[in-house]
């Protein structure tokens, strides 16, 4: 497919024939699924799975990240064309990537929420898929951890966020959006050891021996600097990828349920992002993208990009990383 097939191009979330390729409708038009992703529930065939999230039960003070995962998929068409800058391959022409859709669950029935989550994600895993999961507040992780974690044992975490997310919560069914790691780690999910946390800039006394690389840190010794310390943390271990928008300052992305200023910049997570390359992902989400807070769409813009990256550490993987 070529720029002047736009002319002819509409809906491939529904027509495309083949998973694989750049779509080139226009922007402001057609059927809005992740990067133009065919939507589909078979997974015959497929490399990558995106899937969206749209619950916020417990967002500090701004509630909307339920609408996010609408937002970075609209978002995401801006992307659609053209092969992700700073790649030495373009992921959509090489890999069968669908849009899977939402999960379905009873939104007046939140105790039931995270087991229906680990079950959605346990059923992509189930044919050997990866996901990108758009969220939805950041508690969504939990759940989805415990389905990778049934398949790849205790996960490393690596998560880009203004908070920590590990205040101490003993109760395990409560639906926590700042206490969801603390229960990840306590309960065997992910191991602490070999994970890290980036962009950090609220104050939690005991991160149960996750390796915390603040904002300022990040800020003062550079991009290529963290990610040869969260290189040295990591391993080889499977990792799942977390990025909470609000690792963002509020300046490049306003519309996230807990703001916080000193965040990193899009420039630095962009980098930082690409420069992961090789890391020993199996998976990952965005999460907190809340649209009511930013008319201007540039949260969602952010997220759409994110997303995109953590499409491209699947795809690097998957090809062996050459």
């Amino acid at each position: 497919m070529a720029l002047e097939d736009a002319k002819n191009q509409i809906d491939h979330a529904f027509t495309r024939d083949d998973l694989k390729g750049n779509s080139f409708e226009l922007t402001f038009a057609g059927a809005t699924s992740f990067l133009r992703r065919r939507y589909t529930k078979d997974l015959t065939g497929v490399d990558i799975a995106v899937t969206g999230v749209p619950f916020d039960q417990a967002v500090t003070n701004r509630t909307g990240t339920r609408l996010g995962p609408r937002a970075i998929r609209e978002a995401s068409a801006l992307q659609a064309p053209d092969a992700p800058y700073g790649w030495p391959f373009d992921v959509m022409q090489e890999f069968a990537i669908v849009d899977y859709g939402d999960l379905a669950f009873d939104y007046a029935n939140v105790p039931a929420f995270p087991a229906a989550l680990t079950d959605h994600i346990r059923g992509i895993l189930a044919h050997n898929v990866p996901t990108v999961v758009l969220g939805g507040d950041h508690y969504i992780t939990f759940p989805v951890l415990r389905a990778y974690a049934e398949k790849y044992g205790p996960i490393s975490l690596l998560q880009f966020d203004a908070h920590t997310d590990t205040w101490p919560d003993d109760d395990m069914d409560r639906v926590d959006h700042g206490t969801m790691f603390y229960k990840a780690v306590k309960s065997g999910i992910i191991d602490p050891a070999t994970s890290v946390q980036v962009g950090i800039r609220t104050t939690n006394e005991d991160t149960l021996g996750v390796t915390v690389i603040d904002a300022r840190e990040v800020h003062e010794q550079g991009p290529v600097a963290t990610v040869a310390r969260i290189r040295e943390i990591l391993g080889d271990r499977p990792t799942y990828l977390t990025f909470d928008i609000d690792a963002l300052d509020p300046a490049y992305a306003p519309g996230t349920g807990t703001p916080v200023w000193g965040g990193l910049t899009s420039a630095q997570a962009a980098s930082m992002l690409r420069d992961l390359a090789g890391i020993n992902i199996v998976g990952g989400d965005v999460v907190e993208v809340s649209p009511p807070f930013d008319t201007t769409g540039a949260t969602a813009i952010a997220g759409a990009h994110v997303a995109t990256e953590i499409l491209c550490l699947l795809g690097w993987k998957l090809r062996g990383g050459a």
